[in-house]
């Protein structure tokens, strides 16, 4: 098995022959592959091998594919631990290597917040159950049992809650556990660590999900101990290539969107700094409140920052993780964000709005609107920060942030 170390947002070159299989894995893995043009070697065994922003580790055939971050790897795990709770993630530090992947960061993080959810036993609760029953139990399923008995007594189509370990939480964390089991972990302690998690969720019966639609759960203070590790087991579950079904050998990969980390970190953090709820700083669309382009109502948009107080929206930005640097100097951004932000601004009828992007060494750009009365204001991070120069960055963020609102009150 052949391993390929490629590194964000940089191109490298594979002197290997790949196959249509190979290609669609690594599409699939936004990896851009392009013949490269070598003197003298033979059409078809040369790539240049381009990844966007996904970092992790996926098998492509005969080959293992690395592709690490561009900032250091405890940046990268400051940023998801940071959108996956603020007090729960540093209590107990990991020590990492800056040739660590993200998939050698992740298992020992996953490992001790999963011991740390189950400390006092696997969590119990009600589950709905539809199934056949020789003796009446629950409710009467009366068209699954005209369909499907044709009318005779027994068995009984019953729907029932259960009482069980059985639980999402619980199917989250083993189908996560099985995930990173199927991984090429390198260290011996983390795989050992892991192992040991797995008698424990032996009744559990693994999820079916599918990527990019894992289930969220609604946390009260019955599971919140749960709530760090299930919420890390969602992003495992997502990070995969394929699809999670009970029984079904998948294949071994986990990728992790660094744009989603990026924006997720920085919702977060400035919703914290800014002392705001769910409500007023939402994940994204709420009902009953949202921003249109035309007085119709057809074209939607759905800002990744927003400030909303009841239904008007006193603020519109987006955090975006570019894969170049977008702020040149100081008078030019990224054309296709300035042009979305006008919408934003011009759907929410604001004099302003805020791009944020993770890399341009805290270069910042206004730029004004001919023809309106409307500013862009573009600001970079330094992800390369400790992780407190980096909270102190959002801080000076969330000063931005509160401009551009008393901005808008005051146009109002």
């Amino acid at each position: 098995m052949q391993t390929v170390l490629l590194r964000e947002g940089e191109a490298s070159l594979l002197d290997t022959p790949l196959d249509g299989g190979q290609l669609d894995v690594l599409r699939r893995a936004r990896v851009d592959v392009r013949p490269a043009a070598v003197a003298g070697a033979t059409p078809g065994t040369s790539w240049e091998l381009w990844p966007a922003s996904y970092i992790g580790i996926f098998r492509c055939g005969d080959l293992n594919v690395v592709i690490r971050p561009r900032i250091p790897i405890d940046r990268v795990m400051f940023l998801v631990g940071y959108s996956l709770g603020p007090g729960d993630w540093g209590s107990a530090p990991i020590s990492l290597s800056p040739d660590d992947d993200i998939l050698e960061a992740v298992v020992p993080a996953f490992v001790r917040l999963t011991q740390e959810a189950i400390r006092r036993g696997l969590l119990q609760g009600y589950r709905t159950e539809n199934e056949p029953q020789g003796t009446l139990r629950g409710r009467i399923r009366m068209d699954e049992q005209v369909k499907k008995r044709f009318g005779l007594p027994f068995p009984v189509e019953t729907t029932h809650d259960n009482f069980s370990e059985n639980v999402e939480e619980n199917r989250l964390l083993k189908t996560a556990i099985g995930h990173l089991w199927r991984m090429p972990i390198r260290s011996a302690d983390a795989r050992r660590d892991l192992g040991a998690l797995r008698p424990a969720f032996s009744t559990i019966t693994p999820g079916s999900y599918s990527r990019g639609l894992v289930p969220e759960v609604h946390y009260t203070r019955l599971n919140r101990r749960y709530q760090p590790a299930v919420e890390l087991a969602r992003l495992i579950i997502g990070s995969s290539l394929v699809e999670f079904l009970p029984g079904e050998t998948v294949g071994a990969s986990f990728l992790v969107d660094m744009n989603r980390v990026f924006e997720t970190f920085i919702r977060a953090a400035l919703r914290q700094s800014l002392g705001l709820s769910a409500m007023e700083w939402p994940d994204g669309p709420v009902s009953g409140r949202a921003l249109h382009l035309e007085e119709e109502g057809q074209v939607r948009l759905n800002p990744g920052l927003s400030w909303w107080r009841g239904r008007r929206c006193m603020f519109v930005g987006e955090a975006q993780y570019s894969e170049q640097e977008p702020i040149r100097d100081r008078h030019r951004a990224d054309q296709a964000d300035v042009y979305r932000m006008l919408a934003y601004c011009t759907a929410a009828d604001l004099p302003s709005g805020l791009l944020i992007y993770a890399h341009g060494g805290g270069r910042s750009a206004e730029l004004r609107i001919r023809n309106t009365n409307k500013t862009i204001e573009a600001v970079s991070m330094d992800l390369f920060a400790s992780p407190q120069g980096i909270l102190d960055q959002v801080q000076v963020l969330a000063d931005r942030v509160r401009a551009h609102r008393d901005g808008a009150m005051v146009a109002a």
